[in-house]
């Protein structure tokens, strides 16, 4: 499964500050998005999961291909480890449950309420929910948030297994995920500084 993008612009808040991006990335492939904060990161990755619709330009992906893994964890925190993949496990259709814990490494936590998770295991238990989507292509916002050395390099493990798989990953992040053999796409030529208005605040980019 391969996401292609063809001369893309994309807004947030009414103002357009990406055009012209374009990339294609085949299936075993992964690209890492760069940028400062504001770059316009977050709302590249949202238009390209069908979350907003972009200003122009084309994106070729296959309906209910692509899994969104966001800043928040989207985790209901009266449910356990368990409950919450078995949630997001029942709405995709699948049974990976056992293997998307022991990926992540949250099988000890299974029976443990959300709420009473550290920072780090809830974003672990997050990052599960791709492995319960069965969706090929991955597109993850600062997925190692509230990880430790140890967490990143488990969770980089797993998206090698995904592109092993033939899956697709696209990553906005400044962490190396280990992954030499990703394209690295810098956002800045794309920025269209003349159409931001004053006072916009950028954090929401």
């Amino acid at each position: 499964m391969e996401i292609r993008v063809d001369n893309l612009a994309v807004a947030r808040g009414g103002v357009t500050f990406l055009q012209g991006v374009s990339f294609q990335v085949a299936p075993g492939q992964a690209l890492i998005l760069r940028g400062p904060n504001g770059a316009g990161k977050t709302t590249l990755l949202r238009t390209l999961a069908g979350l907003q619709p972009p200003v122009a330009g084309t994106i070729l992906l296959a309906p209910e291909a692509a899994a969104y893994g966001a800043h928040a964890d989207g985790l209901k925190s009266t449910l356990t480890v368990r409950e919450n993949l078995a949630f997001w496990a029942a709405i995709h259709g699948t049974d990976t449950v056992d293997s998307a814990m022991m990926g992540m490494d949250v099988a000890s936590l299974a029976n443990r309420r959300a709420a009473a998770l550290s920072a780090g295991q809830k974003r672990r238990l997050g990052l599960a929910r791709l492995l319960v989507t069965g969706r090929p292509v991955w597109l993850l916002d600062e997925p190692t948030v509230s990880l430790d050395a140890a967490s990143v390099a488990l969770f980089a493990g797993v998206v090698r297994q995904h592109l092993r798989g033939g899956g697709v990953a696209i990553v906005a992040t400044h962490v190396d995920l280990g992954l030499p053999e990703a394209a690295v796409l810098e956002l800045a030529p794309f920025r269209v500084r003349a159409m931001v208005r004053d006072g916009f605040d950028e954090a929401f980019a």
